[in-house]
């Protein structure tokens, strides 16, 4: 059966005080509101930038697919539209903190140009200098590699814009390709499979054991990052994931 290509972590949102500038008290974001790839454009999603009835009908109780999509991941389908309007403020919170960007993920040519793919996200601990990425795709934009470009660009974001020293990365230890898919991006960066966290992560049916891997800013400068030579198209290529 084919199921679900989804990175395990979807972060939990928080709401924290904004970051301000000391000069003029005016929110200064630590991530940007745009990235754009080869294929790919990822907006920070609030209901200003994803529609919330659209984003309900993608992820609804009935919608196609959405049992294969959320087999691995964290939430549940949607049972009304509220929820898609309360996971969009979450987002858009979560944002204005700088604890975590949300991304809706468009594709970005055609013939699919402006449609809707999926989410993406990078969360932070800012204390540890940790990101964690996650990431669902809807089921017609599995297997055609944009889990690893959607990776490679908060990967950018997460050590050239943020500093950060290290990013992880788990799945379900029974999601077979979803660890397939992340090994490939993380191997290209110069990361690594660390190994398996028992009882790590809480589904909706229980707790379960993850794989996680890690990519450090050492790895990644070495591999992808500036003067390594290799730009996102490179690397590209069906990861089964995405």
């Amino acid at each position: 059966m084919t199921r679900s290509h989804g990175e395990a972590t979807y972060f939990t949102v928080h709401r924290l005080r904004p970051h301000m500038s000391r000069s003029s008290e005016a929110r200064v974001e630590p991530f940007p509101r745009v990235l754009t790839t080869d294929r790919l454009r990822l907006v920070a999603a609030d209901t200003a930038s994803v529609d919330p009835f659209e984003l309900y009908e993608h992820c609804r109780e009935g919608a196609p697919g959405i049992e294969r999509v959320t087999r691995y991941l964290t939430w549940e389908p949607y049972g009304t539209v509220n929820e898609a309007f309360e996971f969009l403020d979450a987002c858009e919170s979560d944002f204005e903190s700088g604890e975590a960007a949300h991304y809706a993920v468009f594709v970005g040519c055609e013939p699919e140009a402006g449609e809707f793919a999926g989410m993406a996200g990078l969360g932070v601990e800012w204390d540890r200098r940790l990101g964690t990425l996650g990431t669902w795709f809807r089921e017609p934009f599995w297997g055609r590699g944009y889990s690893g470009e959607r990776a490679r660009a908060l990967m950018r974001v997460a050590f050239d814009r943020l500093g950060l020293e290290a990013v992880a990365v788990t799945c379900h230890a029974e999601n077979e390709k979803s660890r397939r898919a992340i090994r490939k991006y993380v191997d290209a960066a110069g990361g690594r499979e660390e190994g398996l966290l028992r009882n790590h992560t809480r589904y909706p049916d229980g707790v379960a054991d993850s794989y996680r891997f890690s990519v450090t800013r050492e790895e990644w400068a070495a591999n992808l990052g500036p003067g390594s030579g290799v730009t996102s198209s490179d690397t590209d290529g069906a990861d089964g994931e995405g």
